[in-house]
This record gives structure tokens, C-alpha cells and sequence, in this order.
């Protein structure tokens, strides 16, 4: 079991990297190409759009196959268009290619964090899970700098080609230690869609989305918050990066231990609520050099504290359906992403200055925190029924 998910915790890596480290080149990418940084930036979106749209598509063509097997093809198609990109010399070539690399990433983590529950001992799934999003956090940390210092040094396209390298390494994890696993679903397609029809996996989806929009409308203002609030020199951002890093491999596992200790529902309202103060706080503290690097380390910690729990919740509510529901999870998370970061900015283009996204990152995951309450609501008065239910 343990080879298995350092299996998982690889390919993590290898998609944390990815997705984050094209922000580390995107200037280097766009001298190459001859195009503007603003028109390099359609290179995340392109991903993140590839995650949106793969992550269910390819969960449900794929249930007929068992879950190693599409494990293994997903990690395939992530390694062939990750090499594709590193190929690429045009915008438009890098774009198809970047929106296709982004199709499995949804899908591998979903079906990864069903796999890793399933592999785990009877109440441990949430530390299973855990180790498999370490390689996302790892990726921070080392993937993402290390990806950044080559690009920079070497050209951006050797990046990509030790993704390649990593989809590599990943396949033959899977290959040699996965154990046999059934069909990723028993269910024909349409069955799988009934599953759209649960409330509780709709308050799941749009408690990820604006829960770690929170989240995001934080980290992608981290360099100017660095820079230009509290006064730091650019080379500073690196070392912010790497803090945020070790921050969100700590709050993995305590996320993890939260959810084992409590339920993974009620750790996603303590993350949140953690959120929401170190995010008011750091609007003041930022000012100063030292508290803003603590508080870059702090914010990791709170902000990943939720990624296994709200994980769980999605897996919960999506019963029958498990494997859609986590993909679904991460074109969630993807939409957080985005949405987090453009409505941050919005205060910011306004003239209120950078330290005003932390406010609206407070205030989404404030309401990330309405959506969890609404969503622990509806579990209660679902069990009430079932009980009413069998007392009749």
C-alpha cells in the first residue's frame, strides 16, 4: 500500500509542477515567442480550462476500464503533451498543447484520492489521501523552484522536458506497484450523471470553488504583497514561495488528522475559519518584512489544512458515483483558481492597493463557511428522515 501511494504522491508532484511552475517562466516563455506577458497568462488559463473540462469527461469515459489501467492512461496523455509543450514554438502550438496537458490532471487526482481511500486501513483514509496530495505541496516547494531556476537558466523548454521525465517515473510507479484494482465504476453513463442530481454534491462543488477562491485571491497578489506592501527586494519572493510551500505540506497533514479526529465537514469549518482570520490579520501585518513571511508560512498551513477534508466531503456526497464526484472536486478547485484571483484584483485595479485582496479572499472563504453550514444542514435533516423512515 505504502509503494502505491508514493506512486500517487509522484504523479502529484509532477501535475503540481506543471500547473504552478509556467507562472515561474511565463517571462521567459513570452521573450521566446515574441508575445506579450498578458497574452503568456492565456498558457494558465488554457490549463486550467483543460482541467475543468477533463476531469468529468474523462472520469466517465473512462469507468469501463479498471482504475489502474486508466491511471496509467492518464499518465500517459499528461506525459505526451507535457513533452509536446516543451516542443512547441509557437503560441498557438503551446496553447492546444498546454489545454490538452491540463485533461488528466482533474481526473488523476480524483480518481487518486478514491484509489488512495480505498487502499487505506479501516479509518485511515484521510491520511491515504493525504500522502497522495503531498507530492502537490512537495511540488511547491521543490518542483515549482527548482522548474523555475532551470527555465531561466537553461530555457524554459527543459521545464516541460523534466515533466516528461517525472510522467515517466509516475508510470512506472503505477505500472510496478499499483495493485490490481476493479473498474473504476460499475455504472453506464447516464447512471453516472444521476449523481448531478444530489444537492449535497452541488453545495460540495461551489463550497470548494469559493471556499479556495479564498485561498487564491491570496497567493496570486504573494509577489507584490512581498515587494511592494512590506518593502522586500524581488529575490525575496522565492523564499516567500518556498515558506508558503512548507506551509501547505504542514497544513496537508493536519488537515488529514483533523478529519479522522472530528469529521472531514467539520475540519473544512475549522480551515476556513483559520482562513478567514490569518487573511484579515495579514491585511495589517503585511506592512511589516518579518510578519509578512511568517504569516506566508501560516496562510500555507491554513490554506491546505482544507484540501483532504473537502476532498473527503466531495467523495461523501457523491455516493455511488465516488470517482466522478472528486474529479468534479478539482474542476472545482480549478474555478477557484480563476475566480479567486480576478475578483482579488478587482480592488486592487480600483487603487485600494494589493493588500485589499486578502479582504476579498476573507470574504469568499466567510462564505465558503455559509456553504458548509448549509451543506452540514442538509445532512441533518437527511438523517432525520432515513430515521423517521425506519421508525415507521
Amino acid at each position: 500500500m505504502n509503494k502505491a501511494l508514493l506512486a500517487l504522491a509522484i504523479g502529484g508532484f509532477g501535475l503540481g509542477t506543471t500547473e504552478f511552475v509556467i507562472m515561474g517562466v511565463l517571462p521567459d516563455v513570452a521573450d521566446a515567442l515574441d508575445i506579450s506577458i498578458p497574452t503568456a497568462g492565456h498558457f494558465i488559463s488554457a490549463y486550467a480550462l483543460g482541467v475543468v473540462v477533463g476531469a468529468p469527461t474523462l472520469t466517465i469515459l473512462g469507468g469501463r476500464w479498471s482504475s489502474k489501467t486508466m491511471l496509467l492512461l492518464l499518465m500517459a496523455w499528461f506525459t505526451v503533451f507535457n513533452t509536446l509543450s516543451a516542443l512547441a514554438n509557437s503560441y498557438e502550438a503551446l496553447l492546444a498543447f498546454r489545454f490538452l496537458a491540463g485533461l488528466p490532471h482533474g481526473a488523476f487526482f480524483g480518481m487518486g484520492a478514491v484509489v488512495a481511500s480505498r487502499l487505506a486501513k479501516p479509518g485511515k483514509s484521510a491520511r491515504a489521501i493525504a500522502i497522495m496530495f503531498t507530492g502537490l505541496t512537495v511540488a511547491n516547494v521543490v518542483g515549482v523552484p527548482l522548474g523555475t531556476y532551470l527555465g531561466h537558466n537553461y530555457g524554459w523548454h527543459i521545464t516541460f522536458y523534466i515533466v516528461g521525465v517525472i510522467g515517466i517515473i509516475t508510470l512506472s510507479s503505477i505500472y510496478f506497484w499499483m495493485p490490481f484494482l476493479p473498474k473504476s465504476s460499475a455504472k453506464n453513463v447516464k447512471s453516472e450523471f444521476s449523481v448531478l442530481k444530489k444537492k449535497e454534491l452541488w453545495l460540495g462543488f461551489f463550497l470548494t470553488t469559493i471556499g479556495t477562491a479564498g485561498f487564491f485571491a491570496w497567493y496570486s497578489y504573494i509577489a507584490p504583497l512581498i515587494t511592494d506592501v512590506a518593502g522586500h527586494p524581488e529575490n525575496m519572493v522565492s523564499y516567500g514561495m518556498i515558506l508558503a510551500g512548507l506551509g501547505m505540506v504542514l497544513g496537508n497533514f493536519i488537515g488529514a488528522k483533523l478529519a479522522e479526529q472530528f469529521s472531514p465537514l467539520r475540519a473544512v469549518f475549522i480551515a476556513l475559519v483559520a482562513m478567514v482570520i490569518c487573511l484579515v490579520s495579514n491585511t495589517y501585518l503585511a506592512q511589516n518584512e518579518i510578519m509578512v513571511m511568517v504569516t506566508t508560512f501560516i496562510i500555507g498551513v491554513t490554506a491546505f489544512t482544507v484540501s483532504t477534508p473537502i476532498q473527503m466531503v466531495m467523495i461523501q456526497a457523491s455516493e455511488g458515483s465516488e470517482m466522478l464526484g472528486s474529479s468534479l472536486n478539482q474542476s472545482a478547485f480549478n474555478m477557484g483558481n480563476a475566480s479567486g484571483a480576478y475578483l482579488a484584483g478587482l480592488p486592487i485595479a480600483m487603487g485600494y492597493g494589493v493588500a485589499s485582496a486578502q479582504l476579498v479572499g476573507a470574504a469568499m472563504a466567510l462564505t465558503g463557511l455559509g456553504i458548509a453550514a448549509t451543506l452540514a444542514h442538509v445532512r441533518k435533516n437527511k438523517r432525520k428522515l432515513k430515521l423517521a423512515t425506519i421508525n415507521n
